[in-house]
């Protein structure tokens, strides 16, 4: 069996080795395995029409971390460019794996921190030297039902763009058979905010914390919703039935935008995630950024084909917002042309680019994985809190305790974002 992995390894890695042989062209690696692989190939097509010195080629794979791992340890195959989720940054930093986007900046001097969205380029920031430029923020994101909130006498809650756990509870008892208020779509994201809204954090002097009273009071306002009857039950597809027609809030992604709008007779609109009071509100977000695995290989000459890429995507990443994508430049994102996507509305104002949050912990991966196992059990009755609370704390701290987070394990994001 041993050999038997052995050759397919190897396999593996000459395959690799072999896509990446012309040293004209910019290997792309990105995860963008659903429809907005095929926005990033338009905007990819668009590039090369423009006749540059090095092409860009984009390749797609689902298992890119794992990928990754490979050709990093066996030093072949490293793709010139890559995307990268935000909460990937710090351990690939730690490990030595990214090359710091200095040359890019230089060649490009537009590539610079107030063109683009703060928390996007922040989020590849690390202590001071800028290792990866952003594409966009993808962010949790509610979309309600206008019927069912007019059905309901409920459009005032949207007044302040923000719909409280009080205001949601006020429907108690008073649906038809088969409507909800809400469902459970995304359900970890939507726990995470709630930790932002209440002050809290997932680590304490770097040590990943899960079992706080934070995390307990975030879970256990979810729990008395479904408690209530307001949520569509465990196991069924709330995000199914929010496109039916029976649900008030569904609380997905931006990326979904483009889902819904496909539901013919669907009257939708978006606003933030539900929070405890108006005034304090948060959207758990992340992003995809541009980085370059560390590649002794690497031309000078190929990092100013890769810094004219990324200035070409600055210019013209309208084609983005097509996949539901916050777009991290701000040429884009304040252009006329922008206001038209639904997801505008997370930029529109200081506050709601305030609101979006991306979680930059080392560790994150890791709780983002526990939340994922132990979160909708808790909130729907099939575990009790408390020790939900604890094993999740110990599932992080076994992962932990097994070695620095390192990119040959997998990326949680991939099966959730799009």
């Amino acid at each position: 069996m041993k050999k038997f992995l052995s050759a397919m390894l190897l396999l593996l890695v000459f395959t690799l080795v072999g896509c990446s042989s012309d040293k004209n062209t910019i290997q792309f690696w990105t995860p963008l395995t659903g429809e907005d692989g095929a926005y990033m190939d338009e905007l990819v097509d668009k590039y090369n029409e423009t006749d540059p010195e090095f092409k860009v080629e984009h390749v797609v794979t689902s298992d890119m971390y794992t990928k990754m791992y490979t050709v990093l340890n066996s030093g072949n195959g490293i793709p010139d460019l890559s995307i990268i989720h935000a909460d990937r940054v710090p351990s690939f930093v730690k490990q030595d794996l990214l090359e710091p986007m200095t040359k890019v900046m230089e060649a490009q001097p537009e590539i610079k921190a107030e063109n683009f969205l703060e928390e996007a380029w922040n989020a590849g920031n690390v202590e001071g030297t800028q290792y990866t430029v952003p594409l966009d923020i993808h962010s949790n994101a509610m979309y309600f039902n206008k019927d069912l909130m007019k059905k309901y006498g409920v459009e005032n809650w949207l007044d302040d763009n923000v719909v409280t756990f009080d205001e949601m509870l006020s429907l108690q008892g008073k649906l038809e058979e088969g409507d909800y208020v809400l469902n459970d779509a995304l359900i970890s994201w939507v726990i995470l905010a709630q930790i932002q809204n209440l002050g809290g954090s997932i680590e304490e002097g770097g040590k990943p914390a899960v079992n706080t009273p934070e995390m307990k009071q975030a879970i256990e306002a979810v729990k008395q919703l479904s408690d209530a009857g307001l949520m569509t039950p465990y196991g069924e597809d709330g995000y199914l039935m929010f496109q039916s027609g029976n649900v008030l809030f569904s609380t997905d992604g931006t990326w979904s935008s483009t889902g819904h709008a496909q539901v013919e007779g669907l009257n939708f609109g978006v606003t933030n995630i539900y929070a405890f009071e108006p005034s304090t509100f948060h959207n758990r977000a992340s992003s995809h950024l541009f980085s370059m695995l560390t590649n002794e290989e690497r031309t000078d000459e190929k990092e100013q084909g890769i810094a004219d890429f990324l200035e070409f995507i600055r210019q013209n990443s309208i084609k983005w917002a097509e996949a539901g994508q916050i777009v991290a430049s701000k040429e884009v994102v304040e252009s006329p042309e922008y206001d038209e996507y639904m997801q505008s509305f997370f930029t529109s104002t200081p506050e709601e680019e305030e609101s979006l949050y991306i979680y930059t912990y080392e560790h994150y991966p890791y709780i983002q994985e526990a939340l994922d196992t132990y979160v909708a059990d808790m909130i729907h009755g099939e575990i009790d809190v408390d020790t939900g609370l604890a094993e999740m704390q110990k599932f992080v701290e076994d992962k932990v305790s097994e070695g620095s987070l390192d990119i040959e394990n997998a990326e949680t994001e991939e099966a959730t974002e799009e």
